[in-house]
């Protein structure tokens, strides 16, 4: 008896050294590096090249995995680690490497680097968060802060941070690379801006990737970054439609959106021109941006969804560039829209109560039938900066005259002010498109 008690016992030692050695086995990180071979950079992992088909990644704009993966995506990146744990597992599980993004204060939204205190606390947070996830098997690179060079003065130009704000990344940096030496790390800049790129690398020359984030400018990115003399390697963490900064305004200031059909063109433009063709051998390629659905002045402008989780042509591009195809079904292209006969830039002042026509021009890839939905909505009341959430306006209910095969007729609102109205065009098989105009109404 007492035998087959200490068999039993062995037996048991051996099965639990087992899981266990598997379950350790399970958690060891890859090898992820970037090298310059024959006058390339790189990411490696274990010694094979990854190259980057990337999306953007906010779980609450749209925590869809199954779908991202069939667009071809092998990589995405996120903002911070909130929901950092559900991230990483959905990742494993769809083979897909995180870029995972570390929330660092912005003087922007009120940080204060002269704040001993307050680093300190920061450095405590971020070097946790590092040690927690350090040893995921999915997780690509650090990005350390989100745009930290974004700083406005009072008459709304850019001005120069603290350079404070580098010290302390600095010290952040060095943490990773002592405790960390799976992973490289990298911080994005907004823009591509010589004199904050020379500030933060005189402060943190240990940066292995510098990332940009650029939209209509992804097609100057490759002549921009030479211009500065950088000659690390480089990753365009943010790309997408033009910013709304980069677009005609109104002459009441309000920013013109392209209408999805032209708005995807010029993207799928700019990959080709910025990255695609990329000559300068220290692009590693980057995120598209973004999965889901954001507002930033409108609800359709940089989202690669509408807010019911319909997906646009931007979904489609991305998938037909990364896989060679198009999806089986496609989103409607729409070209243009009209108020009045009017055109976004033609700067539309409209009457209070008075009866207009605006027609949408689209079409459907597929040939299905198409269907509209239209809002009027007021304007922006507080314009976000650098990313802030924006607070979705307020939708005015219109007496409607006329909604017919794209044309619809609406009694303005008897109330003066800066309006915007949109249509989403739906192809009735989970695929849609959009396009809206400002318009003033004057008394």
């Amino acid at each position: 008896m007492k035998r087959k008690l200490i068999l039993f016992n062995i037996i048991f030692l051996l099965i639990t050294c087992s899981t266990f050695i598997k379950k350790e086995d399970k958690i060891q990180p890859q090898k992820v590096s970037v090298k310059n071979v024959n006058g390339q950079y790189n990411f490696y992992i274990n010694d094979s090249v990854f190259n980057i088909k990337g999306i953007g990644f906010n779980y609450e704009y749209r925590a869809d995995f199954e779908n991202l993966k069939k667009t071809g995506a092998n990589a995405i990146r996120t903002w911070s680690t909130k929901n950092a744990d559900t991230i990483l597992a959905a990742a494993e599980k769809f083979d897909l490497k995180v870029a995972l993004g570390i929330n660092i204060g912005k003087e922007l939204w009120g940080f204060d680097y002269n704040d001993s205190v307050a680093v300190k606390k920061q450095y405590a947070r971020v070097t946790k968060i590092i040690d927690q996830y350090k040893n995921h098997p999915n997780l690509l690179c650090w990005v350390v802060g989100n745009e930290l060079n974004l700083l406005f003065d009072e008459n709304g130009g850019l001005k120069d941070v603290n350079p404070k704000v580098y010290e302390a990344m600095s010290t952040i940096v060095d943490y990773i690379h002592k405790n960390d030496p799976n992973h490289p790390v990298t911080m994005t800049f907004a823009g591509v801006i010589p004199e904050h790129l020379k500030v933060a690398l005189d402060k943190i020359p240990q940066l292995d990737i510098v990332s940009v984030q650029v939209y209509a400018d992804l097609e100057n990115v490759e002549e921009r970054i030479k211009a500065t003399g950088i000659s690390k390697p480089y990753m365009i963490t943010e790309f997408g439609p033009k910013g709304f900064w980069e677009m005609p305004k109104t002459n009441w200031n309000r920013e013109i959106e392209e209408p999805s059909g032209p708005k995807v063109e010029g993207i799928l433009k700019r990959i080709q021109k910025g990255i695609l063709e990329n000559t300068s051998g220290q692009c590693l390629g980057g995120f598209a941006f973004v999965w889901g659905q954001k507002h930033e002045r409108t609800p359709t402008w940089y989202g690669m969804h509408h807010e019911d989780g319909k997906q646009t042509a931007y979904v489609d591009m991305l998938t037909k560039l990364w896989t060679g195809k198009f999806p089986k079904n496609r989103a409607p292209i729409v070209d243009s829209l009209l108020l009045n006969k009017q055109k976004a830039t033609d700067n539309i002042h409209l009457k209070t109560s008075t009866t207009y026509t605006t027609k949408v021009f689209a079409s459907d890839p597929d040939n299905n039938e198409l269907s509209y939905t239209w809002e009027i909505a007021k304007e922006v009341e507080k314009r976000s900066q650098g990313g802030e959430k924006e607070i979705k306006p307020a939708r005015i209910p219109v007496e409607i005259i006329k909604n017919e095969n794209g044309e619809f007729t609406f009694i303005t609102p008897n109330e003066a002010g800066e309006y915007r109205i949109l249509v989403y065009v739906y192809d009735g098989k989970n695929k849609a498109g959009n396009a809206n105009i400002p318009f003033l109404i004057k008394q």
